[in-house]
Formats: C-alpha cells, sequence, structure tokens
C-alpha cells in the first residue's frame, strides 16, 4: 500500500513538473506583452514585468490597426465555419449511418478513399480560384473546409451507437427524417458535435495557409496569417507609422507577444467548457463498428 501510495506521489509529482515546464512559455509571453518595450532591451524577459505597461496593447487595439480587422474575420470565418461543418457533416454521416440508405457503402468508400488521396495543391487552387471563382473573397477562409473525411467516420460511428429502437419509435409516431434528425439525434450526440466542433474551431482559428495562397485583399486577412507576417516582419505593423519618430516609439517586442496573446486567448478561455468532450472525443470512431 505505501508502494502504490509513493508511486502515485511520484507520479503526480511528474505530471506537475511537465504542466508547470509547458505553461512557462505562455506565462513569459504574457508577461512580456504587458512589459514596457525599454524594460525588455534592458532587463530581457521574465515570469514578471520589470516594468508594467500597457502600451502594446493599446498600439494594437487603436482604431487604425489592422489587428481589429483581422480579429473579426476570424472570429467570423471560425464561427460561420465551425457551424456550416457540423451541419453538413453531421447530415452527411447520419445518412451515412443508415441502412437503409441505399449506396451508402459506396459512399463510405468514396469518403475514405478522399481520406486517403487527394488532387493535391495545384488542382485546389484552381479549382478555387478558376472554376468556383472563391478567391480574395470571405467564403474561400472557410467554405473549402466544410466537410472533413475524418470527422464524417467519427460521426457515423457515433450515430451508429445511437439505438434503432429510439429511431423506430419517432418514425411510429410520425416523426419524418429530418424531424427526427433535429429533435432526437441531435440531443444525443451532443459530445461527437462538442468534440468535432472544437477541432474545427481550433482549425479555423489557426489557419493562415489559406489566407496566404488566395487571399489578397489586406481587408480579408485573418488574424493567424497577420501575426505570422508580423513575425516574419516587423516592419508590416510599423508601416502604419505616421512619421519616422512615431515608428521608433512604437512597441516592436511586446507588440509581437501582445498579438500571441491575442490570437491564442479564446481558444484558452473556450477549451475549458468542452474539455469534458475533448477526452472522450479522443476515443470517438476508435473501434470499429
Amino acid at each position: 500500500m505505501k508502494q502504490l501510495s509513493f508511486s502515485r506521489i511520484s507520479l503526480n509529482v511528474v505530471f506537475f513538473l511537465y504542466s508547470a515546464l509547458s505553461l512557462i512559455p505562455l506565462l513569459i509571453i504574457l508577461s512580456v506583452s504587458f512589459t514596457d518595450e525599454q524594460s525588455i532591451f534592458q532587463s530581457g524577459y521574465g515570469l514578471v514585468p520589470q516594468k508594467f505597461s500597457l502600451n502594446a496593447y493599446s498600439y494594437i487595439l487603436a482604431g487604425n490597426s489592422p489587428i481589429i480587422r483581422a480579429y473579426l474575420v476570424t472570429i467570423f470565418v471560425t464561427l460561420a465555419g465551425t457551424a456550416l461543418h457540423l451541419v453538413i457533416s453531421s447530415m452527411f454521416a447520419y445518412s451515412l449511418s443508415r441502412n437503409e440508405v441505399k449506396y451508402r457503402n459506396i459512399v463510405s468508400f468514396l469518403v475514405v478513399f478522399c481520406l486517403l488521396f487527394n488532387g493535391g495543391l495545384v488542382p485546389w487552387y484552381i479549382l478555387l480560384s478558376k472554376y468556383l471563382h472563391l478567391k480574395d473573397t470571405i467564403f474561400v477562409l472557410f467554405v473549402p473546409y466544410l466537410v472533413s473525411s475524418v470527422n464524417v467516420l467519427i460521426m457515423r460511428n457515433f450515430f451508429r451507437t445511437i439505438p434503432d429502437s429510439i429511431i423506430e419509435s419517432a418514425r411510429i409516431d410520425g416523426s419524418g427524417e429530418f424531424n427526427t434528425f433535429i429533435k432526437l439525434v441531435i440531443p444525443l450526440s451532443t459530445p461527437v458535435l462538442a468534440t468535432i466542433g472544437l477541432f474545427v474551431a481550433v482549425f479555423y482559428w489557426n489557419d493562415w495557409f489559406t489566407a496566404a495562397i488566395l487571399v489578397e485583399n489586406s481587408k480579408l486577412y485573418t488574424l493567424q496569417f497577420l501575426l505570422q507576417s508580423i513575425m516574419n516582419n516587423i516592419a508590416f505593423l510599423q508601416g502604419n507609422a505616421l512619421t519616422v519618430r512615431a515608428a521608433a516609439m512604437m512597441p516592436d517586442e511586446t507588440a509581437r507577444m501582445a498579438t500571441c496573446v491575442l490570437a491564442v486567448g479564446p481558444i484558452v478561455l473556450t477549451y475549458p467548457f468542452l474539455q469534458k468532450y475533448f477526452v472522450k472525443g479522443l476515443t470517438l470512431g476508435a473501434v470499429k463498428s
């Protein structure tokens, strides 16, 4: 008993230290974002701000800053993309889970085939820009990812766990297929929908590649693409300075860290509410049915 207790304590200590080491970089970023720029050059980074300052956030959140517009674009893309992805993928997966649907095995094979093979970047770019005419529009940031083969298969396997007797009882009571799906299947599928929704929302929020390839209008830049541009060249922010003197006084290193905090903030605040579904979602679809 003592040996078991000691092993458990040792394991808890190891996980605590590992968690602390994982949090240190985030704490440093947060600390630097609230530190005065000159203090960074004099004292370097630290877990506690040497001289507290909100200049970085004041600059980033200024009225003419592109960060605000990028933030709004990213929020819209994340919300619209996640909602539409769940609607389309769930309806598609539910149809594949029903035995009475004709040719469902053929369609399931096509879904798996698309999971294993794809046309590549060039055909994807030509399809979206030349044929669908989505280039340089807000829709190109979320429409290409409204269906995911992996998510469809995970949802399909989850829907198969719903007893057929429940579906049949609803049909006997006169409920149509769509009404059964909305009022019966969806409420029973909260774990899979919350899990997939979290994965998809994180993907949309962190996506910068689509904007880099298919967006030229600066008004449609996403937050992550703007952040990536800032990381490569801080002059992206300094280009908005009206004078050389203003550019010299503008936050540099602290502005980068403040942008990181603003970029990761909403996801960090959302995750605790969906954490109970996240662990269960790791095993969704893992058992072959």
